[in-house]
This record gives structure tokens, C-alpha cells and sequence, in this order.
């Protein structure tokens, strides 16, 4: 494809399998060396196999590239040490660091048990900061990184995703904290919204993909939209990879704090939260007051959930 990526080391969790795997090919395809990290979990998080991460080292080494297996967790701080050094005792440094590895545990709030919470956080936010606070002194040393964390649309809200929506959401946080704290040091830091069909995405209830559908026709206007459904390749997890790629290229330089929607075959830039309507007085406001000010002001286009009898 390219060599655009040589003479660089990409660590990829969670690429043995779905838009990870299409991750980590692409970027071999365009000269990184690549450390492909899964534990082969069910989509739960439970079990573990060295069969996906090492499929894909075979992929990549058939087609002329170079790649490592990694079978550590993201999950736990130790455990991301280890991956990365993985990739600076087979390769020497560490460029690029890609984390869609990822979790589902979904279930309505009244029935979400701690357990549950805790371990899509662990994986999805935890893994976050685990894998970034263990590359980042290897990039600040070379004044070089590009680092891409796997956010979600679901993060806007999505029924029954309480917990995933609340480690991806704040993984957008993350992203545009750590993208100031590392720019100086030539480490562009940014959050993807993926897309695609894969085993995630699959288990998902219709009720959810019902409203992702609801938000993007609310939140994406200047998207096209299909009239109909789309057809099967524009679901498909690859079309995300080309786009990953470039934030990991030099040529994504600057580029750093941003929240890019990839699914499909657009390319999405979300703005940042910014106030959209305020109000106010030379002194504190009275409850009555607010009572009869914010339906016409800050409220006028919001659906109270629970009106007045």
C-alpha cells in the first residue's frame, strides 16, 4: 500500500479481532512493525486465547511485514507494562499506540451489578490511561507519538450502555487532557468514533441501534445520509482503518484533541462541548425565577420528561 509508516512501531490492543484487526493490517501494510495485543476474551471480557492476536502476526508476516503477538491485558497497569515492552524489546521503540480493545457488559442501570461496571471501565478506560502512561515517557524521549483511543457514539447515550457509554465518554475527557499535556513533546493525541459489523456491534439490542440511528439524523445533518439501509460493505469494520491510519502518520501533525467519527465511508469531525445558551443577572437568581425564565430561554427547545399535570 505505502511506506508511509516506515521505520515505525505501532502497538494495536485488542487487534486480533474486528476494526483492531483491520487496524493493525493497515498499518503493516504501510510499513509499521506492529505489536498486535489481545487476550482472546469472549466479548464479556471471560476466557482468554492466543489464537487472534496470533492469526494476525501470520497475516501481516505473509504479506512481507513484521509483527509480534502480545497476550497481556490492558486492564491492569502491570499487565500494559508489559505490552509496550514487548514492543521496545522486539523493535526497539514505540510510536504509535491504537487502543480499540474493548468489552461489552450491557444491562439496564436497575440491573447492572458493580461487577459489571467495573470491569468495562476497567477495560475501556483503565486500559486507556494503563497503555498511554506506559508509552508516553518512550515518545517524549524521541519528541515523536501518535496516539489514537477507540471512543463511541454511544458515549451521547445509549439505553442500556450506562457502563460503556461512561468509559468512552470519558476517554474523550482523556483525550483532550493528555492532548495539551503532550503536544509540546510532538505527541498528537486523539478519540475515534468507530463503526462497522463485528462481534461487538452484533450483540448489541435493536433498541440501541434504534437510537444511535435517532442521533446521528439529530447530531449529523451534514453527513449523507442513505435513503434506504446502506448496503454490507459500508458496515464493514475495515472502512474505519484507512482513517486511523492517517491520525498515525506525520502528515496528521497538529492534529491533536479531536473527537473524528470514522464508521462507514465519511469521515466525521465532532466539535467540542461548548455553551450554546446562557442566562444570568447581576445577583443570585431565586427559584421562582428560574421556574418561569428557563422554558423560554435555556429550555424552549428541550422535552421536559416530566411535565405538569
Amino acid at each position: 500500500m505505502g511506506n508511509r509508516l516506515n521505520g515505525r512501531v505501532a502497538i494495536v490492543s485488542g487487534g486480533g479481532r474486528g476494526i483492531g484487526r483491520e487496524v493493525a493490517l493497515w498499518l503493516a501494510r504501510d510499513g509499521a512493525k506492529i505489536v498486535v495485543n489481545d487476550v482472546g476474551a469472549a466479548l464479556d471480557g471471560t476466557g482468554d486465547s492466543g489464537t487472534p492476536a496470533d492469526q494476525v502476526v501470520n497475516e501481516i508476516i505473509d504479506e512481507g511485514g513484521m509483527a509480534v503477538a502480545s497476550y497481556d491485558s490492558v486492564a491492569e497497569y502491570d499487565s500494559a507494562e508489559r505490552i509496550v515492552s514487548t514492543a521496545i524489546e522486539n523493535f526497539g521503540q514505540i510510536d504509535i499506540l491504537c487502543h480499540p480493545a474493548g468489552i461489552l457488559r450491557d444491562r439496564m442501570i436497575f440491573n447492572m451489578t458493580e461487577e459489571e461496571w467495573d470491569a468495562v471501565l476497567q477495560v475501556h478506560l483503565y486500559g486507556a490511561f494503563n497503555m498511554v502512561r506506559n508509552v508516553v515517557p518512550h515518545m517524549v524521549d524521541k519528541k515523536y507519538g501518535r496516539i489514537v483511543l477507540f471512543s463511541s457514539g454511544s458515549g451521547l447515550g445509549a439505553s442500556g450502555q450506562a457502563n460503556y457509554a461512561a468509559a468512552k465518554e470519558g476517554m474523550v475527557g482523556f483525550t483532550r487532557a493528555v492532548s495539551k499535556e503532550l503536544s509540546p513533546h510532538g505527541i498528537m493525541v486523539n478519540a475515534v468514533y468507530p463503526g462497522g459489523s463485528t462481534r461487538m456491534t452484533d450483540s448489541i439490542p435493536q433498541s440501541t441501534t434504534d437510537l444511535r440511528k435517532t442521533q446521528r439524523a439529530q447530531t449529523s445533518q451534514n453527513v449523507p445520509q442513505f435513503s434506504s439501509d446502506p448496503p454490507p460493505e459500508y458496515r464493514d469494520p475495515a472502512n474505519n482503518a484507512p482513517k486511523v491510519v492517517y491520525l498515525c502518520s506525520e502528515a496528521a501533525d497538529g492534529i491533536t484533541g479531536q473527537v473524528f467519527g470514522t464508521s462507514g465511508w465519511e469521515l466525521s469531525l465532532y466539535s467540542p462541548r461548548h455553551v450554546v445558551r446562557s442566562i444570568h443577572k447581576n445577583e443570585p437568581w431565586s427559584l421562582e425565577e428560574l421556574e418561569k425564565l428557563i422554558p423560554i430561554s435555556l429550555g424552549k427547545d428541550l422535552i421536559n420528561p416530566s411535565p405538569a399535570e
